[in-house]
């Protein structure tokens, strides 16, 4: 017989491992009262761990590029479950308005190639013949060609019916104490949730505001990669879409709070503005917030912590990116043989996190 398995949480990371650990034989029940409506749903979809990458923060790169090179297969076998694009670009660009930011993406650039990967510098000439709606003052941009980025709400939809196909069962109710579920084995995949049901855990939420723009005719086309940048010091990305664009994102530790604020959307429009000067006749079609779950490194905290509970928490901004590989770490870890790539998301690097009794 199957042994049982609860997962708690249906963002993607919850569905995700959801669907492994039924297609690993496992008979799984996802507990959420709300399925795909957290972060997952909020997100901008970008797949960038080598541009975001910066010197020191290696094991935040291996985990992340381990991720990314698992998506390709990944996504390829959820996209045949929907009918509409999963992937919505296939590169990325970052890109510098000033000689400060300039010399970051060279930092970036030759720390990249030290690691085993390699990124391109592009002149004002190359950028504008890729991207000629982006603005003409931008002096250096960083390519990333494996870089892609998915349709975050395409993924859920995915996901979900990937999940029903395998025989997941949903329970659309909350969780107060994952311990008193009657499975065999327990995941907290809750976002930011799991550190109240985990108490000692340590996750926090961190909001993020992100606006949805539609194309209008007449108006210059999205770009066809993920643009990154920064303005003013406050980071900004352009993510495409089928229908236009996804810009994003503020970040506030403010609890639990998750209202759009108008400084937040004037911000996010003038930033992206200053990075692509047509982007102010699109429509605005959405605004939205969504908590992001970080730990104190920015590394996600997978790992058993006890003999029936295992965590796949604290995935930060890099939720939708490391989805892949987080299931992967749970069916491992639950079948007694830690996955090798995830060594250092493993939860006693913050010390005992069992819980106090």
């Amino acid at each position: 017989m199957s042994r049982t398995l609860a997962v708690v949480g249906g963002g993607a990371i919850g569905l995700a491992v959801a669907w492994r650990s039924a297609q690993a034989g496992w008979k799984v029940t996802v507990h959420d009262p709300a399925v795909g409506s957290g972060a997952s749903w909020v997100a901008g979809g970008m797949l960038a761990p080598l541009s975001e990458g910066w010197p020191g923060e290696d094991a935040l790169l291996q985990v992340g590029a381990a991720s990314l090179q698992r998506w390709p297969d990944f996504g390829s076998e959820l996209g045949a479950l929907v009918d509409e694009p999963l992937f919505t670009s296939h590169s990325s660009l970052t890109v510098a308005l000033d000689a400060a930011d300039a010399a970051d993406l060279r930092t970036v650039a030759e720390w990249i190639e030290t690691q085993g990967y390699r990124l391109e510098l592009l002149s004002r000439a190359q950028i504008r013949a890729a991207e000629p709606s982006l603005a003409p003052s931008i002096r250096l941009a960083l390519l990333a060609s494996t870089e892609s980025a998915v349709d975050n709400r395409a993924l859920v939809r995915a996901l979900r019916l990937a999940c029903e196909a395998a025989g997941v069962a949903f329970v659309a109710e909350s969780v107060v104490d994952p311990e008193s579920l009657p499975a065999d084995q327990v995941v907290v995949a809750a976002g930011t949730g799991a550190a109240a049901l985990w108490p000692g855990l340590p996750v926090r939420p961190v909001k993020g505001e992100i606006l949805r723009l539609h194309h209008r005719p007449g108006v210059a086309p999205a770009p066809t990669q993920t643009i990154r940048g920064s303005v003013h010091g406050r980071p900004v990305y352009l993510v495409p879409r089928g229908d236009g664009i996804v810009v994003g994102a503020t970040q506030h530790e403010s609890g639990l709070d998750t209202q759009v604020t108008v400084g937040g959307v004037r911000d996010l429009i003038a930033d992206a503005q200053t990075l692509m000067p047509s982007i102010g006749e699109y429509e605005l079609y959405e605004t939205a917030a969504g908590l992001r779950p970080m730990s104190p490194d920015n590394m996600p905290i997978i790992g058993r912590v006890s003999d029936r509970v295992v965590l796949a928490a604290g995935h930060g901004r890099n939720g939708i990116l490391l989805t892949p590989l987080t299931a992967d770490a749970v069916v491992a870890e639950l079948s007694g043989a830690p996955l090798p790539e995830a060594k250092n998301c493993a939860p006693d690097r913050f010390g005992p996190t069992g819980r106090a009794h």
